[in-house]
């Protein structure tokens, strides 16, 4: 059951994903704005997202909303443990704000989904040229969260296994340093359900918890990180014991 039932899930992401890249196309080639076409696409993120709680029984339980930086135009960098693609539709689909994610080019080949994220405002990087990316990431990044614009990062770089930890990397730390704004860590266990790499998916909850801004102003970017990762790995391992026994 659980195998036809992510099938089904899986069918309608690709069957309703074709309309709404419709959708931001024909915006962009009417000189509809970024807000707009991101309102389009946030849409089908939310139907993804309430597609596999009706098809697949993945629930999401959330906390920390009240942590969230406050006023349209406060910037703020979300830094967020990966696990599977989960929740890569969910938080644009719970965010108060736009966000803009940084991304391996790659993802731009993608028929339909890849044309979609390349009409809006999000960073892609050629992760084989990392000194380059790096300095991309810091310009577009500063230059969207002066618009009030977050910008959501992993600083993993990769989703990990369920239990599993990898390297933190600062560049979403610098970011938010050199562009004045807190950075806001966020844990989230979707592997319970969705695990990595896995084509099938299970019924359960996911947890997602919103820690408190930290204020960047004075601090050096992998003592910052250090401390973003010491939050989401001992918060993760309260939200799901049974990953690190």
């Amino acid at each position: 059951m659980a195998l036809i039932r992510s099938l089904v899930h899986l069918l309608v992401m690709i069957v309703t994903v074709i309309p709404y890249t419709s959708v931001i196309l024909l915006v962009r080639l009417l000189g509809g704005s970024p807000a707009a076409r991101y309102r389009v696409a946030r849409a089908w993120l939310a139907l993804c997202v309430d597609s596999a709680r009706w098809i697949l029984g993945m629930r999401t339980r959330i906390t920390g909303m009240e942590h969230l930086p406050q006023g349209a135009g406060q910037g703020a960098v979300l830094l967020v443990k990966h696990q599977s693609a989960f929740e890569t539709f969910l938080m644009p689909a719970i965010m108060p704000h736009p966000l803009a994610y940084v991304f391996k080019k790659e993802l731009l080949r993608i028929p339909f989904f890849g044309w979609s994220i390349g009409s809006l405002d999000m960073i892609h990087i050629d992760r084989s040229q990392r000194s380059r990316a790096l300095v991309h990431v810091m310009k577009r990044g500063r230059q969207l969260l002066s618009r009030g614009t977050w910008v959501i990062m992993f600083p993993e770089g990769t989703r990990m296994a369920r239990g599993e930890k990898g390297t933190y990397q600062a560049s979403g730390a610098r970011l938010a340093i050199e562009a004045g704004v807190p950075v806001v860590p966020v844990a989230v266990t979707s592997a319970k359900c969705w695990p990595r790499k896995a084509f099938v998916k299970t019924p359960g909850v996911v947890d997602v918890s919103i820690g408190r801004p930290i204020p960047t102003q004075g601090r050096k970017s992998d003592e910052l990180m250090r401390e973003v990762e010491d939050w989401i790995e001992a918060e993760m391992r309260r939200l799901d014991p049974e990953a690190y026994r």
